[in-house]
């Protein structure tokens, strides 16, 4: 089993940043996919980011191009996500998650494992 603890939100104001981790334990998961969605109350989880096992492929929903950043630490067995310029539209709860069975991943039900999920809250 692995376990995901995220961590790194919290309040910023438009324009800001953020850098959320992701820390797995239990087992390595340098040969896992990992993967960050979002939440907000009344919608479904969203994708915004997915890297390979190796970090060399990295693939972003469109509205986090060029202003977010995926990445790993293979060593360290935690996955980040960098949040620069930030908009009010990306407030919600970032989620965590991790597969074995696919090297390429973009959907909710392709991942296994889920952390509990860290609030992003960006003021106008």
């Amino acid at each position: 089993q692995v376990q995901l603890v995220e961590s790194g939100g919290g309040l910023v104001e438009a324009g800001g940043s953020l850098r959320l981790s992701c820390a797995a334990s239990g087992r390595t998961v340098s040969s896992y996919t990992m993967a960050w969605f979002r939440q907000v109350p009344g919608k479904e989880r969203e994708f915004v980011a997915a890297i390979t096992m190796r970090g060399g492929i990295a693939t972003y929903a469109n509205s986090v191009k060029g202003r977010l950043t995926i990445s790993r630490d293979n060593a360290k067995n935690t996955a980040y996500l960098q949040m620069n310029s930030l908009k009010p539209e990306d407030t919600a709860v970032y989620y965590c998650a991790a597969t074995a069975r696919f090297a390429w991943a973009t959907s909710r039900q392709q991942y296994d494992y889920w952390g509990q999920g860290t609030q992003v809250t960006v003021s106008s």
